[in-house]
């Protein structure tokens, strides 16, 4: 096989940037979302500096949590019921209000936890909206047989904004402190804003149902009757709430490291590193068949890759097996997003990417209060491995007990 072969069979498959529209948003996500890495880093190093409690830390996760399940399932619903360019725009505006206020409070010096948590639950309610609704719009811009390519392109920029964030914000707050931080993060913004403001209008197509409880409530009950859906779902909920470790982050820096920025700037951007990498060697996904089964096995390996990680006490292996976590994290997403996008009709789409938002972003802030709170009891090392050990165990004993899930295939290939 020659080496043009090799780049075409595996690498990432770029056809969805022939599109412009598709092309712009792809553009503002990776250039704002850096910034948003790098105020998500800066919050919790901020909580830490004022409270040096990892505890705290972790209560960013409900902090985060409950804005996401409500406004991420009502911003679904209404994502299918009015133009989705205007939604994105109104759910950028919230997420940038925060970000000023954050910018305001360092600049102040001002230390109120709970003024800070309130800030925080604001800017992910901004996300909450932005989020579906950006997941929405994309199989109304490609054909469908090229949303998988660009899933992978979407996590692919993510990642990148994932890993150059948190380096940046080690370098940034060891120079400048939160506040230039939060400034960047002000400044990057726009990039997404301005994407936003040059998609076409994206009215509603199919049924309209008027947004709110009944809209979202069939949402939900589309979920609860389709078995892959659902247990895609529960998967990666295991794999955030019982195996993500950031929230012990800063505490194992403190204990390994000496509390260096830069070696906590590392471990943020860790399994972004890995994800980016993942990205650029994932030509074969789409073309595997039995997802289910791959997705429950990566995501078993998430989890003992990420207990190995907090075993070992180099700063570089540590680095690395996150990595690896990241790039299986990155497939198994990729999967996981094709089978909603492609599965669901168009006036579904916003409701079922208002339910993945609540799980792909809700998740994570479970794990944060998970590795808090075991934390607290049985240290930052042993919340750490255990975390990563029940991870394994428990998502093989889910995913292998659903005989459709475990049988499934997708209807859609991507080539």
């Amino acid at each position: 096989m020659g080496f043009g072969e090799l780049v075409r069979r595996h690498g990432v498959d770029t056809r969805p940037l022939g599109v412009l529209a598709y092309r712009r948003l792809w553009a503002g996500q990776g250039v704002s979302f850096i910034g948003f890495q790098l105020t998500s880093v800066a919050v919790s190093a901020q909580i830490y500096d004022i409270t040096k409690s990892s505890f705290w830390v972790g209560m960013l996760g409900p902090a985060n949590l409950i804005p996401l399940i409500v406004f991420g399932l009502w911003g679904g619903a209404i994502a299918d019921a009015v133009d989705r360019r205007r939604l994105l725009l109104v759910g950028a505006l919230i997420a940038w209000s925060a970000t000023l206020a954050l910018l305001l409070q360092a600049a102040l010096g001002m230390t109120n936890i709970g003024l800070l948590m309130a800030t925080v639950a604001v800017h992910a309610t901004g996300f909450a909206i932005t989020g579906p609704t950006r997941g929405a719009i994309i199989p109304r811009l490609i054909p469908v047989d090229l949303v998988p390519a660009a899933n992978t392109l979407n996590y692919l920029v993510s990642g990148v904004g994932s890993a150059l964030g948190p380096l940046i914000a080690g370098v940034v707050l060891a120079q400048g402190g939160f506040t230039f931080a939060y400034l960047i993060d002000a400044v990057l913004f726009g990039a997404g804003f301005y994407a936003a403001v040059r998609l076409p209008q994206l009215k509603p197509i199919g049924e309209i149902t008027r947004p709110g409880l009944r809209s979202v409530v069939d949402g939900l009950r589309y979920v609860s009757g389709h078995p892959i859906v659902m247990m895609s779902f529960v998967v990666d909920i295991i794999a955030m709430a019982f195996a993500l470790p950031r929230a012990l982050f800063p505490e194992v820096v403190a204990e390994r490291f000496g509390g260096s920025l830069i070696a906590f700037g590392w471990l943020s951007a860790s399994m972004a590193i890995g994800s980016v990498l993942g990205g650029l060697m994932s030509g074969w996904v789409g073309r595997v068949q039995r997802q289910g089964v791959a997705l429950t096995y990566v995501i078993a390996i998430w989890g003992l890759t990420v207990a190995a990680a907090g075993l070992v006490g180099q700063l570089w292996l540590m680095v690395a097996l996150l990595a690896f976590g990241g790039a299986a994290d990155l497939v198994s997403s990729v999967w996981r997003q094709t089978i909603l996008q492609t599965h669901a009709p168009d006036d579904m789409r916003g409701r079922m990417q208002g339910v993945f938002m609540v799980v792909v972003a809700g998740g994570p802030r479970l794990g944060d209060l998970r590795a808090g709170g075991t934390a607290a009891w049985f240290g930052a090392t042993g919340a750490w491995v255990g975390g990563g050990i029940a991870c394994a165990v428990v998502v093989i004993a889910v995913g292998m007990s659903v005989p459709t899930f475990r049988k499934y295939r997708p209807a859609v290939r991507s080539l």
